[in-house]
């Protein structure tokens, strides 16, 4: 039963995780993709627009972080269920509303019902996949995400010739909170659930009284604070990279606004390549030397791929000219989108398994905390450098920081990476 048991739960409970975080994903953006016939509706001006997306932005920041948290003491399943009903269900009300008030609300809402996406799936796969599967299948399961990116404005571009910026909203809520119950039906938290032995306990034969931490060991781990601090520096760089290098493109490299779009498609593609390949590749060392309490198998290519993206910034910001091929741009473009969605990968990972099994959530809702933290400061500390100097001065500030970053880690990639209490060896 053993082996085949397993494998159907993990293949019902991944599929149904995978369709559910794409559907996250589509109905957090499905302003954005409908935002042109929106306008064509209702008048409103830039700053209405910024006001209804960072109302969601920020909502997203703060009920990730909770719900992070909230993962470790309630059931993972009613978690992603409860928010992907919300999300649903405020897409539908979003459809019957037309003032910039009730849109900033609703979509504030629906940030909220965003936080309780990814948190219980990063519980659940801890909790089903053995460490060495565990970056791989958080890695396809972040890819969700890049599909509903990049198919999701072309999906809505066609229904568009047909309905109304408001049907598409009620059709896309109507499905997303309908596959909330069947995720509720057929995601399992953990293998105990349905009679099957813990992967946890299987990995830890041997081991007194598991990993179990107080809060206070776990939060006074350095290197849950290390590794926050490298992804906020990762996350903030990419962050100014996707959101500010099409204007650098075109204001100072004297690039069109094609080539600027097509730069942010090769990042995307780059992006997601590198982030298969660092769970993938990192697995294989796990695979290697096992997970101890010093160091991470997994650094050696966290740390080549924070040096790759500080090579691409370099090389973008000094070798773009006019004149340049622009078969040169969008290798840079990929290299860069490799080289920064791989740590991001690996930082959620490490953050995870580094953790006491009671605090796996709130590690990796911490680390994501200090990420958007770098997010927010990618937008108006970084465009002040810009406008008071240049974008050449801003990305070098950033690329400075990229190196600093790069060379901290190196110098202590092999300190205590187990937080909290390290359990004793039985005889």
């Amino acid at each position: 039963m053993g082996a085949t048991g397993y494998g159907y739960y993990r293949v019902v409970i991944f599929i149904c995780m995978f369709i559910g975080y794409s559907l996250y994903f589509f109905n957090r953006k499905t302003f954005s993709f409908v935002m042109p016939s929106v306008m064509d509706e209702i008048n409103l001006d830039k700053d209405d627009l910024g006001m209804i997306t960072s109302s969601q932005t920020m909502a997203y920041a703060i009920s990730k972080f909770i719900s992070g948290v909230l993962s470790d003491q309630i059931s993972a399943r009613w978690l992603f269920s409860i928010g992907l009903f919300v999300v649903g269900g405020i897409n539908i009300v979003f459809s019957w509303s037309s003032t910039v008030s009730m849109f900033s609300l609703l979509w504030f809402i629906n940030g909220l019902g965003q936080g309780c996406g990814w948190p219980p799936c990063g519980k659940v796969l801890r909790k089903w996949y053995e460490p060495s599967q565990f970056g791989t299948w958080w890695s396809v399961l972040s890819c969700s995400m890049n599909l509903a990116g990049s198919l999701g404005p072309i999906v809505v571009t066609v229904l568009l010739q047909y309905y109304d910026w408001r049907t598409i909203l009620t059709m896309s809520g109507i499905f997303c909170a309908a596959f909330s119950f069947v995720c509720l039906v057929f995601v399992k938290n953990e293998p105990k659930d349905v009679g099957l032995p813990s992967i946890e306990a299987a990995a830890k034969k041997g081991v007194k009284g598991g990993d179990e931490s107080t809060l206070r060991e776990f939060l006074l781990s350095p290197f849950l604070w290390v590794l926050s601090l490298g992804y906020l520096v990762v996350f903030g760089v990419k962050t100014a990279a996707t959101d500010w290098g099409q204007l650098f493109l075109m204001q100072e490299k004297g690039q069109t606004v094609l080539m600027g779009s097509t730069y942010m498609s090769a990042l995307e593609v780059g992006g997601f390549v590198g982030s298969l390949a660092a769970g993938f590749i990192s697995d294989r060392a796990v695979c290697r030397q096992g997970l101890g309490t010093h160091g991470n198998p997994r650094h050696g290519l966290l740390i080549t791929m924070m040096a790759s993206m500080y090579v691409s910034m370099y090389l973008f910001r000094v070798t773009i000219t006019p004149e340049i091929p622009q078969i040169w741009i969008l290798f840079l473009g990929a290299m860069f989108g490799f080289s920064s969605y791989g740590p991001i990968a690996l930082f959620g990972v490490i953050a995870s398994e580094s953790a006491p099994s009671n605090f796996c959530g709130t590690s990796h809702a911490v680390v994501a905390l200090m990420a958007n933290v770098g997010a927010f400061m990618a937008g108006l500390p970084f465009s002040t450098i810009a406008k008071q100097h240049s974008w050449d001065m801003a990305f070098w500030v950033a690329e400075v920081i990229m190196g600093i970053a790069t060379v901290g880690f190196f110098l202590v990639r092999n300190m205590r990476t187990k937080m909290g209490r390290i359990a004793e060896k039985k005889d």
